[in-house]
């Protein structure tokens, strides 16, 4: 996350009340805005939709479509987008910059021919009783989605934010527009407009990356060799991707908890509602994370291992040790401490927005069980970033493997509980992924400097 990091120091360095004011609205709004762009586009389309289409079940079946494919596509490529990730970030360290876009365009041809062949195999034969139009749309939806999580990661790199923004802005507007335009030919419609808003996002950005990276060549695969790559970060990309949707599924697929709504797929109203509002309070946490993650301890990171490279004295080494464990302390504390009153306002505030939405209060025990949950995922998210700085993959690959595994129990043990319980299985598994990684953290920073000397030798 360098290009957002250099630009939220920038700010900062004004130091003025302002400035900081300035750094987390910006900061949330990078963090956030992609995630509440696609949420409101998605339901713009569903609510401007209902009474026009020729059935609003049909409007449903759109919103769970679309919710599997966004589910399906983050976890198809959760192990390359991380694998990949590294791989640019190795190179942009060498200063070999010449093959980071040929090497993109090979990833995404691989992705898209094995995206076409395991979806087309899913699509066409397990939709059987709907459109071969529709079939068709899932599968490119897909296919594009798959792809355009693979060219977001380079975002994070490139400093052009506003235009970044803008051009997401432009995308779902599109998407919008076109849905107005297609609702009328019903659930096709919806769908072909879908396609339409990220295939405008994914070629957008294409164009954003070329700009910044000139190819040398049209196509290399240099990230499928062995010694530059690191196979444990793409089993940790696809643990963590169905970790976070592991609970969805096994309501989704639960008999007992959900409904049939198209074709193979299913949705769970006790369950969907609460979790999705949940979502929507991670922006302030979101906003104190990527500041805090991203400015402070990001610099204290680069001068200790400068100092380290460059043979400072010992003592030196120590204080900037100090320094970079205080800022993840500091930072962690404002995570909590900013998520606490937003927990805090939700639970004041709740009944009132369920009311004035049209959502029955019988949601609210689950929601602030969910509101607990995804707060703490935040920390578990700024925790597991920090060992990604400090290039500790065993230990991600642990934390990961063991939110995704302790989902699936505690899920399925609350689930034959009953509704009492529903969501205390995904709040157990973050609250216990959680506290490991702070008591592995804390062990790490302890021996830092004794462990980076004898790697080092």
């Amino acid at each position: 996350m360098a290009g957002i990091g250099f630009e939220l120091r920038r700010i900062l360095n004004r130091e003025t009340y302002t400035a900081t004011l300035q750094a987390y609205l910006y900061a949330g709004l990078i963090s956030s805005g992609p995630w509440v762009l696609s949420i409101l586009s998605v339901l713009i389309i569903g609510i401007m939709s209902l009474g026009v289409v020729e059935k609003d079940f049909m409007v449903v079946q759109f919103l769970v479509s679309v919710t599997y494919l966004m589910a399906a596509s983050l976890t198809f490529t959760g192990g390359a987008q991380l694998l990949f990730t590294r791989f640019v970030s190795d190179r942009l360290f060498e200063n070999n910059h010449d093959i980071i876009l040929p090497n993109l365009f090979g990833l995404l041809t691989l992705n898209t021919a094995i995206a076409a062949i395991a979806g087309g195999a899913f699509c066409l034969t397990a939709f059987t009783d709907e459109s071969l139009l529709y079939r068709l749309l899932m599968l490119s939806n897909f296919v594009t989605l798959t792809n355009l999580w693979l060219v977001v990661i380079f975002l994070s790199g490139m400093k052009a934010y506003n235009r970044i923004l803008g051009i997401m802005a432009i995308g779902y507007g599109f998407l919008v527009v076109a849905a107005y335009f297609l609702r009328e030919n019903s659930l096709e419609g919806l769908m072909l407009a879908f396609l339409l808003g990220h295939g405008f996002l994914l070629f957008a950005f294409l164009a954003e990356i070329i700009r910044d990276f000139v190819p040398q060549r049209l196509l290399a695969f240099d990230f499928m060799k062995r010694e530059k790559i690191y196979i444990s970060l793409m089993f940790t990309g696809l643990a963590y991707y169905a970790g976070i949707w592991v609970d969805k599924f096994l309501f989704w697929f639960n008999p007992m908890t959900s409904e049939a709504i198209i074709g193979p797929l299913r949705a769970s109203a006790i369950y969907d509602i609460p979790i999705f509002l949940a979502y929507l309070t991670i922006i302030p946490g979101m906003a104190v994370f990527l500041v805090r993650i991203e400015t402070d301890f990001a610099e204290h990171y680069e001068r200790l291992y400068d100092a380290i490279r460059g043979g400072e004295a010992l003592d030196h080494v120590y204080y900037l040790k100090d320094k970079m464990v205080g800022s993840v302390r500091q930072g962690l504390m404002e995570i909590f401490k900013v998520q606490g009153v937003t927990i805090l306002l939700t639970f004041l505030w709740a009944p009132e927005v369920l009311a004035m939405l049209g959502i029955s209060d019988f949601y609210l025990p689950l929601l602030f069980v969910d509101v607990i949950g995804v707060s703490v995922q935040i920390v578990l998210m700024a925790t597991l970033n920090v060992f990604f700085y400090l290039d500790r993959r065993e230990n991600v690959l642990f934390i990961t493997t063991l939110f995704l595994v302790t989902n699936i129990a505690l899920t399925l043990w609350t689930q034959s509980l009953g509704p009492v319980y529903f969501g205390y299985g995904f709040v157990g598994s973050t609250v216990l992924a959680t506290l490991v990684a702070l008591v592995i953290l804390n062990r790490v920073m302890r021996d830092l400097e004794y462990e980076t000397f004898m790697l080092a030798r």
